[in-house]
């Protein structure tokens, strides 16, 4: 090892173990005078050396062509804990200034191990986001949130700006072992890393926590190895309601067979109380205020609360419009409201709403840009005990209702609308389509409106299988990320 080491010509020492800034300036100026990797020596801190000059010499603007698509998803990949890692990158940069088209051969060793690398740190950011929690410390004006987290790889500084964004109204730290983040409502931090003793002891919202879990967990759907994948053992001892999991397990089958013997026959009483809230009386000979002569989304959404194009309205408790700026440069189509969906009065509210809005955050995709909606406005079910349980709309309720997305897009002129899943492609193209097959292909309407073809993010929430549903998330996001290029193009 130290006879490799001293072979080394250039030593390039990089600000932090993340710092692809640092690397990229460094890799560009060593590629574009075609330093073979062997002849480099990377590390974090120190001082760099470089006996021929070279990093000082070279010009920056040298000639080299790389895939914009590399260096996007090299600054990913940088992030992980091998090592290996930039001297991986150095020779994968100077392959492909050779082979450009080198990331598109899925079978090269190289590439494999870069695309196993990115995945690794996505789902490590992915993990980061959903496991950690923060404790209060201090009390008015010296309060805070602390949270420990032990991630696999370098994602603190990466993934600090998600939890501005997420907890922007409230001063917090987050403590890992490699680095630390610090949010005081103002300015974010990046610090040196911590120890498990650093953090809080348990407060009182733990048992918060403990309470939410037991409310949510359903015995009756339980998969012990689809839940260990999604919550793998090693963040149990930092998650206050992993000390339930084991007994929580060991007594499903009874909580089941209890659940079920005392699942009534009827719909829950508040669902009509809330309809009653929400419909005014039905004026089936009054057609004003149908939606024909609003101007604005307002005045529209107004109108659809007494819609009565089909017999959905019945039985749903509310109308749900969409939701969104009048200007959005991309609105996503859905089928149609879910049980929370129905009961908010707002769209994607529910898991998979949750599902939507996270994977728009990894492809740093801000919502609250976008215009979301459905292609059916009123939820249609069927009664299970207490619980309503989705049924798809026919083709004559998604042709009534289409009226009204008709009428969002005429106002809101979008450059894109993303129809997620195949009762969304219907409505908008007024056919069938075969969505699996047909994903991530942009269709221009005879009006000129660009169509972009995915799934309905409840689809992955229907995947059994952990690795499906781990390779399916991928897809999905990379359709998010096609999408969010096809804004900025």
């Amino acid at each position: 090892m130290q006879e490799a080491l001293s072979l080394a010509r250039f030593r390039v020492a990089l600000d932090g173990p993340a710092d692809f800034d640092g690397w990229r300036r460094a890799a560009r100026r060593l590629a574009a005078e075609r330093v073979p990797g062997g002849e480099v020596e990377w590390s974090v801190g120190g001082t760099a050396d470089a006996p021929s000059s070279l990093l000082d010499n070279a010009h920056p603007s040298a000639a080299l062509s790389v895939p914009r698509e590399f260096v996007t998803r090299a600054e990913t990949v940088i992030c992980h804990s091998d090592p290996e890692r930039f001297a991986f990158l150095y020779r994968m940069l100077l392959r492909i200034v050779a082979e450009p088209n080198l990331m598109k051969i899925a079978s090269d060793p190289d590439v494999r191990r870069f695309e196993a690398m990115e995945k690794s740190v996505r789902r490590d950011t992915h993990k980061m986001r959903a496991f950690v929690r923060f404790r209060r410390i201090g009390a008015e004006e010296t309060e805070r949130y602390v949270a420990w987290f032990e991630p696999d790889h370098f994602i603190v500084e990466r993934n600090a700006p998600f939890f501005v964004r997420r907890f922007t109204g409230m001063r917090w730290t987050i403590l890992t072992p490699y680095a630390s983040a610090d949010w005081d409502g103002e300015r974010l931090a990046i610090g040196p890393g911590a120890s498990k003793t650093d953090a809080p002891p348990d407060d009182g919202a733990e048992d918060l926590w403990r309470t939410y879990f037991r409310s949510i967990f359903n015995p009756a759907r339980l998969k012990v190895k689809a839940m260990q994948a999604e919550m793998p053992k090693k963040y149990w001892r930092n998650l206050p309601e992993a000390s339930l999991i084991s007994g929580m397990i060991a007594g499903a089958e009874d909580a089941a067979r209890e659940m079920i013997e005392k699942m009534p026959t009827t719909p829950a009483p508040h669902h009509a109380k809330v309809q009653a809230r929400h419909w005014p009386a039905p004026q089936p000979d009054d057609r004003k205020g149908d939606g024909a002569e609003a101007t604005t989304l307002e005045e529209l959404r107004e109108a659809a609360k007494g819609c009565r194009r089909c017999p959905l309205w019945r039985e749903a408790t509310q109308t749900v419009f969409g939701e969104g700026p009048g200007a959005a440069r991309v609105v996503f189509v859905g089928e149609q409201p879910g049980d929370q969906e129905d009961i908010a009065g707002r769209p994607f509210v529910g898991p998979a709403g949750k599902l939507f809005d996270a994977v728009l955050d990894e492809a740093e995709l801000d919502r609250r840009l976008t215009y979301v909606t459905n292609a059916v406005k009123h939820f249609k079910f069927e009664p299970r005990g207490k619980r309503r349980i989705h049924s798809k709309p026919n083709a004559g309720e998604i042709s009534a209702c289409r009226w009204w997305l008709d009428k969002e897009l005429a106002l809101i002129r979008p450059e894109l609308v993303v129809a997620l899943g195949a009762t969304a492609a219907q409505s908008l193209l007024g056919k069938a389509v075969p969505i699996t097959r047909m994903r991530g292909e942009v269709i221009e309407r005879a009006d000129g409106l660009k169509i972009f073809l995915t799934v309905h993010p409840s689809f992955l929430l229907r995947i059994p299988d952990a690795r499906d549903k781990a390779a399916e998330h991928e897809r999905f996001l990379a359709d998010i990320r096609a999408v969010k290029q096809l804004m900025a193009a």
